[in-house]
């Protein structure tokens, strides 16, 4: 009993230590040699080595049979020894590191796969283009834009389709490099989009989407001025491919190394009292099969590489066209892109081409800009749009829009409308629908880049009366608007000219057949060449500078209709010779220019015709004799200059209703002034005089009197015969009583009284009555 449970203990260790042990070795039969120089050492080799011959079975009793074999002494230590030994001398080290080296390869393989996700070079760019993908995939504007492909007729969709086809066709050949490289091909022609989620975006939708086109423009901006993605996916996959090759050549060379019995001959006789063992590989027949699954394995993910690599260097990755999407949707205007753009859009492709295609709309400006149309129609109503409207100076319902980011479509359903005024509005396209505007007259564009529909042109040339424009660069000029050939004023303020010695570039206005009213602010030296092919139809002209001196002036004689001529600040100093051929004139302004004497007034009297003579803000500083020969005059204004001295000659000019000499050093008026029977205005306003001539108010017309800011003490009772005065100005001057005769003047208001309050109170209560009446 004892002996049986010995048995079964020290069985059971043998089998714990065979389960433990990677290898198990017993020792190995050797043949005896006939060169040893001992026969004791021959038979105690035989006696170890030499099994006893197996008892013959008994045919009355099978299983008392004992069964013997090699007897070795060798304890379980000396075997796990010999094991070791074996293990780490005789076994191939391919056998022994088999799993180490697929853990090592397969951490090499996901190193190479994953290391791009984890460098914050390439990993920022990718997850922020993953998510700016997904918000666009799931933009209802996406959708929107979308949608208006699936909504065109079936017989515009097989023309497209049929031309699509022809150009591919076109494109198969040597040439057609297009097809190669093009994107999206694997996307249905017909992209049909539910409708009923094409409608009309709420505030909040139309404003991330707005953010997304933002989003988009600089990721694009950022993403293009480098390929590190593609650079670093092509250095990956080659490293694959090398290592795919490398991992073949050896497993393929070493997988018959991994074998079932290994024969083992190490040098421990000393403590075994064997040298030659024969010892069996455990995992030798799994490691076997593994090794061979394992190629299968690598081989399969080799060749994926290799299709990889073919696909990188077979394809322009770098480049990405949206020719497809292009011909496919209409928008015309999304851009190719190229470097680690143009890279994340092929991968993404080899996903689904529908993201690239949804991603195109947010590429585009015209898709953004039909974005912005419809925030803007949606904020800006009608209702909200006839509350800004206004009368101008041409007496036309204005509506005047600045610093909008668009032209609303609302506008054009406002037909009552009669002038409209854009102002710092960048992209504004004019649409057809200005055809609603029936009583639209005039256009104000200042700094607006401005396109307009050719169905827009054709009505604008047909009804636009005026124009104005005000630019910063010529650029800005609007092509279209040398063919309005219905246009009565032009407007132009801007630089013409950078460099004043070179003549002025402006395009032909020979077309504007009806053009009576030209103005120019700039900065020109000359007189446009495009000014003198319509001086036969001009009736006025304006050329306001910002002090360029303007030369040779001769053009003005061509222009022998002109009514009215203002040259205003452009450093004259002498009134232009050529002014005296204009015999049909009867305005002219030369303000703000360096006149200092106007001894050829005199040539005036030869223009017949001229009724309003402007030369105030100059340095003149005495007024010649010789305006007395110009009886026509019936406007004369000689403000801010220099004069000291009135000559008396000047009223012999007795047409004139409208005499300004303020902001002088006049010191005295000559009782001449009363010949001037028709005067309405006279101001002396901020000069020196100390009286009025009583023969003053002998112009008994007189509706407007300045005389403030002078040395006057004394108002004459006289005064009380302008019956029709209605704005008297007598403030900053030494005044110390008004006299009561003022309630002579019925058209007299408080309001047309401008007088110190104190000075004021000195009327006599019953005329401050009459005076605060309305």
């Amino acid at each position: 009993m004892a002996l049986s449970a010995y048995c079964s203990g020290q069985s059971h260790l043998y089998l714990w230590h065979v389960m433990q042990d990677k290898i198990i070795c017993l020792p190995k039969r050797v043949q005896p040699s006939q060169n040893h120089s001992s026969v004791s050492n021959v038979s105690q080799a035989v006696a170890s080595t030499t099994p006893l011959p197996p008892p013959k079975p008994s045919p009355t009793n099978p299983a008392t049979v004992e069964m013997k074999g090699l007897k070795t002494d060798l304890d379980l230590q000396q075997y796990s020894f010999i094991n070791q030994m074996c293990y780490e001398r005789a076994l191939h080290w391919y056998a022994k590191y088999f799993p180490y080296l697929v853990l090592i390869h397969t951490l090499v393989f996901m190193l190479c796969s994953n290391f791009w996700f984890k460098f914050p070079g390439s990993s920022s760019k990718i997850e922020h283009f993953i998510s700016i993908l997904g918000k666009c995939f799931d933009s209802p504007w996406t959708t929107r834009a979308l949608s208006e492909v699936s909504g065109e007729d079936s017989e515009e969709k097989d023309n497209r389709k049929n031309n699509m086809s022809r150009s591919n066709t076109i494109q198969s050949g040597p040439e057609g490099s297009l097809v190669n490289s093009q994107s999206l091909k694997s996307i249905p022609e017909k992209f049909v989009v539910d409708k009923s989620t094409a409608g009309a975006l709420d505030k909040k939708e139309g404003e991330q989407a707005k953010a997304l086109f933002e989003k988009v423009k600089k990721f694009r901006l950022h993403v293009e001025e480098g390929d590190i993605l593609y650079a670093m996916y092509v250095r990956q996959t080659v490293l694959k491919v090398i290592k795919f090759l490398i991992i073949i050549a050896y497993n393929s060379a070493l997988v018959s190394k991994v074998q079932f019995t290994v024969d083992c001959n190490v040098d421990i006789q000393d403590m075994t009292g064997y040298k030659n063992f024969s010892c069996n590989h455990t995992m030798a027949h799994l490691f076997s099969k593994l090794s061979f699954c394992y190629l299968c394995f690598v081989s399969i993910y080799g060749l994926t590489c290799l299709y990889t690599l073919y696909w990188l260097f077979y394809r322009s990755l770098r480049e990405y066209s949206f020719e497809y999407v292009r011909q496919e949707t209409g928008i015309d205007d999304i851009p190719d892109v190229k470097n680690d753009f143009a890279f994340m859009l092929h991968m993404i492709d080899q996903y689904d081409p529908l993201y690239s295609k949804r991603f195109a709309v947010f590429l585009s400006e015209v898709s953004e800009n039909k974005l912005k149309q419809l925030n803007l129609n949606n904020e800006w109503t009608p209702d909200k749009l006839r509350q800004k409207l206004q009368t101008n100076a041409h007496n036309r319902l204005e509506l005047p829009l600045i610093m909008l980011s668009g032209l609303p479509d609302t506008v054009f359903e406002i037909t009552e409308l009669q002038s409209l005024k854009l102002e710092i509005i960048k992209n504004v396209m004019i649409p057809a629908t200005i055809a609603q505007l029936d009583n639209l007259q005039e256009l104000s564009l200042h700094q607006c880049s401005v396109k307009i529909h050719s169905a827009a042109l054709s009505f604008l040339k047909e009804n636009l009366k005026v124009l104005s424009v005000k630019f910063d660069d010529m650029r800005e000029l609007p092509p279209w608007m040398y063919g309005l050939r219905n246009l009565e004023e032009l407007y132009l303020v801007g630089s013409l000219s950078h460099d004043i010695s070179r003549n002025v570039t402006l395009e032909s206005l020979r077309d504007l057949k009806s053009l009576k009213i030209l103005s120019i602010k700039s900065n020109v030296s000359k007189i446009p060449q495009a000014v003198v092919d319509v001086s036969s139809h001009l009736q006025k002209m304006c050329i306001h500078n910002d002090g360029t001196k303007l030369v040779m002036l001769n053009n003005l004689k061509k222009m022998t209709n002109l009514t009215e001529l203002e040259l205003v600040h452009c450093d004259l100093e002498r009134i232009p010779h050529a002014v005296f051929s204009l015999l049909s004139l009867q305005e002219l302004d030369l303000k703000e220019n360096n006149l200092k004497s106007i001894e050829e007034i005199v040539s005036f009297q030869h223009l017949r015709k001229l009724t309003v003579l402007k030369l105030w803000h100059n340095s003149i500083t005495y007024i010649p004799e010789h305006i007395k020969k110009l009886t026509s005059l019936e406007r004369l204004a000689f403000s801010h200059n220099k004069i000291e001295v009135l000559p008396s000659h000047l009223f012999l000019c007795n047409k004139i209703r409208y005499l300004d000499l303020s902001y002088n050093d006049i010191r005295f008026i000559p009782p001449e002034v009363g010949v001037l029977q028709s005067l309405q205005y006279f101001s002396i306003t901020c000069n020196k005089v100390e009286s009025l001539p009583d023969e003053l108010y002998f112009c008994k017309k007189l509706k407007t009197l300045k005389i403030g800011k002078n040395s006057l003490s004394v108002l004459s009772p006289k005064i009380g015969n302008l019956l029709f005065l209605s704005y008297l100005d007598v403030k900053g001057n030494h005044f110390e009583i008004l006299p009561p005769e003022l309630g002579d003047c019925r058209a007299l208001k408080r309001a047309g009284l401008v007088v110190e309050d104190a000075l004021f109170e000195t009327l006599p209560s019953d005329v401050r009555e009459q005076m605060k009446a309305e």
